[in-house]
């Protein structure tokens, strides 16, 4: 298979998977090590085309954070509010994923890890959606800062490939109170300063590996990335709204199960 069509294609799973509570570095590690894209210059591939689904947040709500940034030249409560909960659920990840990164490198190139969590992660979802009942914060500005400084230290978590940097995040949001449409929303806010970190870190720790095929490659699949991911975003809080997360679990069940039986057979 040439570059470009492991670009494109790694980047339609990419968008695909991105804002579902499924893995999106799950999905790639495991579609990487199924056509053989496993050398060292895939781990930065698989982190920067991401940032391209999060940039389809800044399109889709374009007009959410335009009205932030206005309400932030007049200081009012609303957009302060929304802007400091963005940043005190990025601050733990900015932190970690700095201290960690070499650990987080390791683990991607381990795709056994990846089958378990999508398994574990599935499990876990199920059992939450079962539990989780009281809502308390209907809007992401309601959010109060600790609550979005602990919603951010759940999506350190997703640093584990498969366990899902979305899913957490949700499941966190719900388990702390947020309603469900807002922790998938605050969920997609929350990604845009995340994954911006993680791929300038990641291009900057492997400028030495990524050559010039390497960089088009991961333009190619960036682009595509965020042209798929526009139109996942929307489709997916409308899927929430309806059926809730309990249809993603199940998902992650089945698709973690044949990995690791796959894995295990080769």
């Amino acid at each position: 298979m040439s570059d470009w069509m492991i670009a494109v294609l790694l980047g339609i799973v990419e968008g695909l998977t991105e804002f579902l509570p499924v893995s999106s570095t799950g999905h790639l590690i495991l579609a990487g090590e199924l056509i053989g894209f496993t050398d060292n210059s895939s781990v930065a591939f698989k982190i920067a085309i991401q940032l391209g689904a999060i940039l389809a947040v800044l399109l889709v709500y374009w007009r959410r954070f335009w009205a932030v940034g206005m309400g932030l030249v007049k200081f009012e409560s609303g957009p302060v509010a929304f802007t400091r909960n963005i940043l005190l659920g990025f601050a733990p990840a900015l932190l970690i994923g700095v201290i960690a990164y070499d650990a987080i490198r390791a683990a991607m190139q381990t795709p056994e890890i990846v089958a378990i969590a999508l398994v574990v992660g599935g499990v876990l979802i199920l059992l939450l959606e079962r539990l989780v009942k009281n809502v308390r914060y209907n809007t992401v500005e309601e959010i109060p800062f600790g609550t979005a400084l602990s919603i951010g230290l759940v999506q350190c978590t997703a640093m584990l490939p498969g366990v899902s940097r979305s899913g957490a995040t949700i499941m966190g949001g719900l388990m702390m109170g947020v309603e469900r449409k807002i922790a998938a929303e605050f969920s997609f806010f929350l990604a845009v300063p995340t994954m911006l970190a993680a791929t300038v870190y990641a291009l900057w720790k492997d400028r030495d590996l990524l050559s010039a095929d390497d960089l088009g490659m991961i333009g190619i699949g960036f682009f595509t990335a965020f042209f798929v991911a526009v139109f996942v975003v929307k489709a997916f809080v409308a899927i929430v709204g309806k059926y809730g997360f309990a249809p993603f679990a199940y998902y992650r069940i089945i698709a973690g199960s044949a990995a690791l039986l796959w894995l295990m057979a080769r």
